[in-house]
């Protein structure tokens, strides 16, 4: 295990009060996030444990990648009902674009890559054991500008985003579509109150 790794999992422990173990250990079926959890279910997932997804191609993409991400904690996966926790591997060259969530504060802990954060008018290189937080209403945008993919943690303060995430996604065993910016501009108003994109 590398050490950025184990500054990762400290992190985490210390932001989330969880205890979090490195092995890969699977007790049932709501650990591995295709069942809903009962509410308040104590979990320990390992790496690629949790509800694995992929984001479907936006409209006008320079790509056709799309990248893989696993909700690891939220009201579904665990039942914990006043944050989410998810992990996220950013293509290069792809990005996350710039919104702000009006009604959560979120944490991006960075475990691998390089990337470019815009957060309230400013931009810095971000590297690994990077920290990135954003009160409620800041807005953010990382974008991966190095050849490996960017490994995030990202944790909200509030449920909601979660939901917003599945449906711009398909499980992990689906094939992700393309989306239409009819689509997405739908998707987009119904979670208005959870994340506010800066453009169409």
């Amino acid at each position: 295990m590398r050490t950025y790794d184990i500054c990762a999992a400290l992190t985490i422990v210390g932001l989330l009060g969880l205890a979090i173990s490195t092995n890969a250990w699977t007790t049932n079926e709501h650990t591995r996030g295709d069942t809903a959890a009962v509410p308040g279910e104590a979990l320990i997932l390992g790496v690629s444990e949790g509800e694995r997804r992929l984001h479907r191609p936006p409209p006008g993409a320079l790509s056709t990648l799309t990248a893989p991400f696993i909700l690891k904690v939220d009201r579904k996966n665990g039942g914990a009902p006043e944050f989410v926790m998810l992990t996220e591997d950013i293509p290069p060259g792809q990005a996350i674009p710039a919104h702000r969530h009006p009604h959560s504060d979120e944490i991006i802990f960075i475990h691998g890559g390089t990337g470019l954060a815009s957060l309230a008018g400013r931009q810095a290189t971000v590297t690994t054991g990077a920290t990135i937080y954003m009160p409620r209403n800041t807005v953010v945008g990382l974008r991966n500008t190095g050849i490996e993919p960017l490994k995030i943690v990202a944790i909200f303060s509030q449920p909601g985003y979660e939901e917003y995430l599945r449906e711009i996604s398909v499980t992990e065993s689906q094939t992700p579509q393309p989306l239409t910016l009819e689509e997405l501009a739908a998707i987009r108003a119904r979670h208005v109150h959870v994340a506010v994109y800066e453009k169409p």
